[in-house]
């Protein structure tokens, strides 16, 4: 169950114009599932996106990147991406290369353009043949489900161990002009982004040149989905995906502009909403918390920090159970790596109650005021450095029974 996180309304989910959603069931692991997704975009769109760091990155990873590459060369624009779930066509080699090529291939030929104009995404098991043949087959299905208003069965498509569908709507006045943006994203475990498994995808009908929508998907990332952790383990595929379609009324070409500064907020707004949701559905969670750290040297410093904590096998289970065992908190800052930190100006707050005061236990502290706040299915972790004016914040869950029992069972 998630935490706090209701599912999505079909009828909320705006159209994006110059985008349409088609999913199929091609069995690539199991039958009777939504496993396939295709969207199709118009020659008018613009794609940016930023991928894992991880050094065993999946083969549709490196194909899309090599894909994107070519657009500085190239007046042929992307016209579509092709999702499959169940199997992550990662730790596959050169053949695994050689069926996201396939897959790309298969594609164009359907939507009468060149495969590199394609970009492949897969998530779910690793270092497992890709079943190619059968999203090949069920491609033709997708293309016949294709529809502007499909973002709910498009979340669905992309879910692996996730309990729920993850999508998210909204449509913002800029200049007097309106601008609708939909997304989605998918994943519950092996979440720790570092551009989580994760995926995500947003389109927007603004119109913007891909050297600015390249500039506005790493902000966005970096202030989103590269905030949030559930596990610590940096998946092979992740993928967090704008689409700006240039179908609507809004042009954006200035960096510089009040246009850029409010579309940008936008999508950031939007992206921390979809990477939320992502944190709320991790595997067996019961509890959402923020991790915020400031007065810090440097925000690197202060997210260094806060993962410590969020990390933390030890604080996660003692949130999970609800005990006031908060000097493992205390425990993870001091681990984090920062050589020079002078542990006696920090102070450590839990919501409302003051825990720790410089650097030691606040005389005032009372456990069953700890004990309050950690009942509680949303929490607020704050930590005061005390040695400059940087701030980070991260997104995290407890860590319970459940999150071992579906990693276990995962493959079976």
């Amino acid at each position: 169950m998630a935490v706090n996180l209701p599912l999505p309304v079909p009828a909320n989910l705006k159209p994006v114009a110059g985008i349409e959603l088609g999913y199929a069931e091609a069995g690539v692991r199991k039958t009777n599932r939504k496993d396939l997704l295709v969207i199709r975009l118009a020659p008018t769109a613009t794609v940016a996106g930023v991928f894992t760091k991880n050094r065993f990155c999946a083969a549709p990873v490196q194909v899309c990147k090599t894909h994107l590459d070519k657009l500085a060369t190239s007046s042929a624009p992307i016209r579509a991406l092709v999702i499959n779930t169940g199997n992550a066509n990662a730790g596959t080699g050169e053949s695994g290369l050689a069926n996201a090529n396939t897959t790309c291939a298969a594609l164009a030929e359907l939507l009468g353009c060149d495969a590199s104009q394609i970009l492949p995404f897969s998530t779910g098991v690793i270092l497992e043949p890709l079943p190619v043949d059968r999203i090949k087959a069920g491609l033709p299905q997708a293309i016949a489900n294709l529809k502007a208003d499909n973002w709910y069965n498009a979340a669905e498509s992309i879910m692996t161990t996730d309990t729920q569908p993850k999508a998210a709507s909204r449509t913002v006045t800029i200049s007097g002009k309106s601008v609708t943006l939909t997304g989605i994203s998918k994943g519950a475990g092996m979440i720790k982004p570092n551009m989580a498994t994760m995926l995500g995808y947003l389109a927007m009908d603004a119109k913007v040149p891909q050297p600015l929508l390249e500039r506005m998907v790493r902000d966005a990332a970096d202030k989103s989905f590269n905030c949030i952790t559930i596990d610590g383990d940096t998946s092979t595929n992740d993928s967090f995906m704008l689409i700006a379609t240039g179908a609507g009324q809004l042009e954006v070409s200035d960096a510089q502009s009040p246009d850029y500064a409010e579309l940008s907020a936008a999508v950031t707004s939007i992206s921390q909403e979809l990477a939320q949701m992502i944190v709320r559905d991790g595997e067996g969670a019961t509890k959402f918390m923020t991790i915020t750290v400031e007065e810090g040297g440097s925000v690197e410093e202060c997210r260094q920090i806060a993962y410590s904590i969020g990390h933390s096998p030890l604080v996660k289970t003692a949130f999970y159970a609800s005990d006031p065992n908060l000097g493992r908190i205390l425990a993870a800052i001091g681990y984090a790596g920062i050589g020079d930190l002078d542990v006696s100006k920090i102070n450590l707050y839990l919501d409302d109650v003051w825990v720790a005061k410089d650097g030691g236990r606040n005389p005032d502290y009372k456990e069953e005021d700890g004990q309050r706040v950690m009942k509680q299915s949303e929490i607020t972790i704050r930590v005061r450095l005390a040695r400059g004016s940087a701030a980070a914040t991260i997104w995290t869950c407890d860590l319970s029974h459940d999150y071992v029992s579906i990693n276990a069972d995962y493959r079976s």
